[in-house]
């Protein structure tokens, strides 16, 4: 019987086959979102050598997809990449040169 160690210990990624973290959410989720599409397609009436085309090369542009942003990124990598495009690239003060020398009134009272 073959077996396949999901749990790596504690503080690892989890890994199977390869894929690590979030890639695995990414396979699993686009091999079933395909099926589904798959399914629907076929019950449309579209015809059953297109649908059955469609899906072998959707799912190996998936799988091959999925593999190579794993190489790519590792583990954290897509979660650094979408953290930094909502980084901004200039910080913009917007208060006159002379107020930011002087202090506040509120602070100065106290």
């Amino acid at each position: 019987m073959a077996d396949y160690p999901i749990n790596r210990g504690i503080g690892k990624p989890v890994e199977f086959k390869g894929l690590k973290s979030q890639y695995l959410f990414i396979f699993a989720g686009g091999l079933l979102a395909l099926f589904v599409l798959f399914i629907i397609m076929y019950m449309v009436g579209i015809n059953q050598w297109v649908c059955i085309i469609f899906g072998i090369t959707s799912a190996t542009l998936l799988v091959w997809l999925t593999f190579r942003l794993n190489e790519k990124y590792g583990t954290h990598g897509l979660m650094k990449l979408s953290a930094r495009k909502s980084h901004p690239f200039h910080i913009i003060n917007r208060k006159a040169i002379s107020r930011l020398f002087t202090k506040n009134q509120k602070q100065a009272s106290k």
